[in-house]
């Protein structure tokens, strides 16, 4: 194991923070080895349980790296959001967005599809991995060039330039209340599925363009948007895939969970040979794959006190009833229905709702959503 420690740009004077990277096995590119799998925690710095499982990942990693059961190189960030995870405001943390920016931590990533794409369309050519190269190479070099101006951009930045080069992207967060759950592109679904069948997964959403420019988008739509430019003429693998794993809430900080999503992790590796190995026999998929668009944000029209009727990982029929919000000075009680069937994956943790705060999500089969897809 290799650490590696990269500083981020001090904000004022006498300051100072950094991203501390973790590296495994053989070096990318040499030998037969030539993966790369890259794998992150807690960018919502308030999210913990990703974080508790990077931590069991790095023994393993240790292990396995000691007994010479690495194919791949292996980079494992368990903090990646040492900013976020300062922020705490008279014992509340505030993990999600930058307070000096207001910026969501996990949105603004930068897109370099445009430049990368002039760079190596001279040099494209019929060979599909020699053109992954060139592509990787140029996007390494576009990263490299970048100059961040704010200590956010520079975490950003780190954060890009660790994990543009790899073949798979594991960003590990959680919801508020959630069952555990998955994001990745259609595209990316059927080397993803062996994952959420390992994790467990109850819910599958796959878009290609969510919008924001979230992390693990940064590097699928690279390679889309280079495969759309280039269509008919230069022949663009999908030289990456990300996929965003929600491991259930934020209380959900616990030895057994954590241990068990790592082993979920290495199963998946083992069956990608990344690792030597055999891995588990996959289990059933407990949920079928459905459109990021065919998510129903539940949102209360009143506000008032918020009281559950349903759980995380119920499937619901349309119009169920989700929860009830109450005015303890009306006595009015408000029923929250759901519109659209579906499983119910996450919902709040606040127990006062806000008029038009969305208190649930359910996934439905459907696509009726366009646009900006994810939460704020």
């Amino acid at each position: 194991m290799q650490q590696q420690t990269h500083a981020l740009l001090a904000p004022v004077p006498g300051t100072s923070r950094q991203l501390e990277s973790f590296h495994f096995g053989p070096a990318p590119g040499s030998g037969e080895s030539a993966g790369k799998v890259y794998i992150q925690a807690s960018l919502h710095a308030d999210e913990l349980p990703g974080m508790l499982v990077a931590w069991y990942l790095k023994q393993r990693l240790v292990e396995l790296e000691n007994a010479g059961r690495l194919r791949h190189h292996i980079v494992l960030v368990p903090v990646a959001n040492p900013i976020g995870l300062e922020q705490v405001l008279m014992d509340t943390p505030l993990g999600r967005y930058q307070l000096e920016s207001g910026e969501n931590f996990n949105r603004h990533f930068i897109d370099l599809a445009g430049p990368v794409g002039d760079a190596v369309q001279a040099q494209l050519g019929a060979d599909p991995a020699r053109n992954q190269a060139l592509v990787r190479a140029a996007l390494r070099d576009a990263l490299l060039a970048e100059r961040p101006t704010t200590q956010l951009q520079a975490q950003r930045l780190v954060l890009q330039r660790l994990a543009c080069d790899a073949d798979v992207v594991l960003d590990l967060h959680c919801d508020f209340e959630a069952v555990e759950h998955l994001y990745t592109t259609p595209e990316a679904w059927p080397q993803v599925e062996p994952l959420a069948r390992y994790l467990g997964a109850q819910a599958s959403l796959l878009a290609t363009d969510s919008g924001g420019q979230s992390f693990d988008e940064c590097f699928t739509l690279v390679w889309h948007t280079l495969a759309q430019r280039f269509a008919g003429r230069f022949a663009i693998p999908m030289g990456s895939f990300s996929v965003t794993l929600e491991l259930r809430g934020q209380g959900d900080v616990s030895h057994a969970l954590a241990s068990r999503d790592c082993q979920a992790v290495l199963n998946y590796l083992m069956h990608r040979g990344a690792i030597e190995g055999a891995p588990e026999t996959l289990p059933q998929l407990l949920y079928p794959a459905s459109p990021l668009a065919g998510v129903e944000p539940v949102a209360t029209p009143e506000g008032g006190v918020l009281v559950f009727c349903a759980l995380p990982g119920e499937y619901l029929e349309a119009g169920q009833l989700i929860a009830e919000v109450i005015d303890p000075l009306t006595d009015r009680v408000t029923p929250v229905r759901n519109r659209r069937p579906g499983l119910l994956y996450a919902r709040a943790l606040r127990r006062m709702a806000t008029a038009g705060m969305v208190i649930a999500h359910v996934a439905g089969a459907e696509a009726y959503r366009s646009g900006y897809l994810l939460s704020p």
